[in-house]
């Protein structure tokens, strides 16, 4: 039978080239990263006002994060008002789901960072990012029945679905919300220790893909935020086992970086940055030499998450980080 020796057929390029509407190729990965930096923020607010030094410098790097938040909360806002169902399909890729719920719980974490300066701003803003992460609940499950099985199994960016509720657990104690709070912890803890669990099963049958290790940090997360919401609820003992538990997976991290890096700077990296973060935080509500391991924390955490919030966030321009992540668009 006579080969086709034919060139292959392929589509005439796009003149002119398409070039996308603004905000309609909006990565999710750009949330990981600033909630990471939102969290260094809060990091740097309890390290100060352990030190007793003035919150001017806080409150100046506050106003910049909110900025940067508001601005990306813009942004995913003008895609998902192009086309609703765009969210839908960037649930399908694990880095549109990490940042779809990153995105939610950086609205609590802006309300946490509001707490302080504008109360009931703060209270208006946690309660819209708690509606918005549920709806994202309801997104991620409409997104996950089209996958096959194979593609709904547990992994790390779980614990930000359906824990992520945790983040607005203390700036609610706080503000005298405490039956609240008490119930998201209780929750979400609840939820947590499966995901944990699951988790170390599958870790010891198989190694995971290198791309995906930086992912295994997200474990991290949950440990550090119940613990600082037990603190502020009153409960000692369980908050310091939260954080020994928050600290022994970072030691864990921290031995096999190299492993978890093996393939370099990639944008899932933004799951560094905040559980480390959420560490510093957990091991300064602790107090005495574990609060003094939070303030050398902190002091790591902001310029590492700045650094690593930059590398990922110069990728947004140009809808490079959008490429990387397979990002829908509007």
């Amino acid at each position: 039978m006579p080969q086709d020796r034919r060139p292959p057929r392929f589509p005439p390029p796009q003149f002119p080239p398409h070039r996308p509407k603004p905000f309609a190729r909006t990565p999710p990965a750009i949330f990981p990263p600033i909630l990471g930096l939102m969290g260094s923020v809060l990091a740097l607010r309890g390290g100060f006002a352990a030190l007793d030094w003035p919150m001017a410098p806080v409150d100046l790097l506050t106003g910049a994060v909110l900025a940067l938040w508001a601005f990306s909360v813009l942004a995913i806002k003008v895609k998902a008002l192009r086309r609703p169902g765009v969210l839908v399909e960037d649930m399908r890729p694990i880095p549109g789901r990490a940042g779809l719920a990153a995105a939610s719980m950086s609205g609590m974490a802006a309300g946490a960072l509001l707490t302080p300066l504008a109360p009931t701003l703060a209270l208006v803003v946690l309660f819209a990012a708690l509606f918005a992460h549920l709806v994202m609940l309801a997104v991620l499950g409409l997104g996950l029945s089209r996958l096959p099985a194979d593609q709904r199994e547990v992994n790390p960016t779980l614990h930000l679905a359906l824990v992520g509720f945790i983040v607005a657990a203390p700036p609610l104690a706080q503000m005298g919300w405490a039956a609240t709070a008490t119930t998201i912890f209780w929750v979400t803890l609840a939820l947590a220790l499966p995901i944990w669990g699951i988790s170390l099963l599958q870790l010891a049958r198989r190694i995971p893909p290198a791309p995906l290790r930086p992912l295994l940090a997200i474990h991290l997360a949950p440990a550090a935020l119940l613990s600082t919401t037990a603190a502020k609820l009153g409960l000692a003992g369980l908050s310091t086992a939260l954080a020994a538990l928050g600290l022994l997976i970072a030691l864990a991290l921290l031995a096999g970086l190299r492993w978890v890096t093996a393939t370099g700077f990639s944008p899932m990296w933004g799951a560094f940055t905040f559980p480390l973060a959420a560490l510093a935080t957990a091991l300064l509500a602790q107090g005495g030499l574990a609060g003094q391991l939070g303030l050398a924390v902190a002091a790591v955490a902001l310029p590492v998450n700045g650094w690593i919030a930059w590398r990922v966030l110069k990728l947004w321009p140009g809808n490079r980080l959008a490429q990387m992540t397979n990002a829908a668009e509007a």
